[in-house]
């Protein structure tokens, strides 16, 4: 078995979470920079690292890394990395994505035409050929310039991560489940304690923890594009993955996830969604509003991505919603509560400023996430609570 380089970007602000992963998977990091982790691993962590990352958005394999502030430099370093190793003589092999930052060469097209012209004359040296049908599998390429710093990796995962094949319907404004993933990971909550999303939408939040609570591996339902990679990885290490992840799933565990919201159309999206991620029996949907948010039990976790105002009908109700939000917290004061939102004016309109604040990027957007965690339960009910 050979041992690669990959790199695993993620949203900025939760490279930290992600490490975590990776190291919980066995494998070393090598580098944590903002927005991406690089590890070391083998063909069988290829697979294993599509299969069970929550928080990655996607896998790639490193070809290389270089300098270049001229054109030609692009194409003489690009032509001298040894893609041969990677792809085979019908691979079918293209730039997907370039992303320039801080960089004198920027064009996204001129990037990508540029690395690809190199990659061509690199291979056609070495298959001793003019032209290549690129009639076999895909081998997505992606190049990333930071500070005149460039990156190419080759794409094993095809679609992003976050598509784990169970949202067929989405809500508004959804949070991606990778977001959804790092966020429930960055709390204390664990399968054993009540989980309520009070702003659930098309279900994301409560779909991510209870299968985090059945230990069920985001990518079961999910293909991958370098499954087809057979002269990387053998078919087996694709077989062996999904049986590991089978063993490690169970579904008969007992969990309390409850997810409300005020739109019965979509509370009904979210029961479908969770019906095809194969958890809609670990979970309690419910059409509710926020101002009617109260529960008998204690020591429960909030976890929320309220309305942020995108529009300005919207805005205008944002300070009556997020007073509702704080009298919710008052009313459950032994419950701990986390929220995710851009709104600058969250915690005064709440009337409670969060213990915690972490600035995170959803996309291009710049959200807190406010922090608000409660008392611990004492040892006897956290014992009557587990049994219940």
């Amino acid at each position: 078995m050979g041992t690669y380089e990959m790199i695993a970007p993620c949203h900025f602000g939760l490279e930290a979470v992600l490490k975590r992963e990776i190291q919980e998977l066995g494998y070393e990091i090598l580098l944590v920079e903002d927005g991406k982790v690089t590890f070391r691993t083998d063909e069988q962590g290829i697979c294993r690292a599509n299969m069970f990352l929550r928080t990655a958005e996607r896998v790639l394999l490193k070809v290389g890394g270089f300098r270049a502030v001229t054109f030609d430099e692009l194409f003489e370093k690009t032509k001298a990395l040894p893609w041969e190793q990677f792809i085979p003589e019908n691979g079918k092999f293209w730039v997907t994505k370039a992303s320039s930052i801080k960089s004198r060469l920027f064009s996204p097209s001129d990037i990508q035409s540029i690395v690809k012209k190199a990659m061509v004359e690199r291979m056609k040296e070495h298959y001793h050929v003019s032209w290549f049908k690129e009639d076999g599998k895909e081998y997505p390429v992606r190049v990333t310039f930071l500070k005149d710093e460039v990156t190419l990796g080759i794409d094993t995962s095809g679609d992003s991560l976050h598509k784990r094949g169970y949202r067929q319907l989405a809500s508004k404004a959804p949070i991606t489940e990778t977001l959804a993933a790092a966020l429930l990971m960055l709390t204390p909550w664990k399968r054993d304690r009540i989980l309520v999303d009070p702003f659930c939408g098309s279900g994301t939040f409560p779909i991510e923890a209870a299968m985090m609570a059945a230990n069920m591996a985001p990518g079961m339902n999910r293909g991958f594009t370098a499954e087809g990679w057979t002269n990387l990885i053998p078919k087996s290490a694709w077989y062996h993955t999904a049986d590991e992840a089978g063993d490690l799933m169970d579904t008969s565990v007992e969990v309390d996830v409850q997810g409300y919201d005020i739109d019965g159309a979509i509370v009904k999206a979210a029961r479908e969604n969770a019906r095809e991620a194969g958890v809609d029996h670990l979970i309690h949907f419910q059409q509710r509003p926020v101002c009617d948010l109260s529960h008998p039990k204690k020591y429960g976790f909030l976890i929320m991505n309220p309305p942020y105002g995108e529009r300005m009908e919207e805005k205008e109700k944002l300070p009556e919603l997020y007073g509702e939000i704080g009298a919710a917290l008052r009313r459950l004061d032994t419950w701990s509560a986390y929220i995710i939102t851009s709104y600058e004016n969250a915690q005064q309109d709440m009337g409670r400023k969060a213990d915690k604040n972490r600035k995170i990027y959803n996309g291009m957007l710049k959200t807190y996430f406010y922090q608000f965690p409660g008392p611990k339960p004492p040892r006897k009910a956290r014992d009557t609570e587990t049994k219940l």
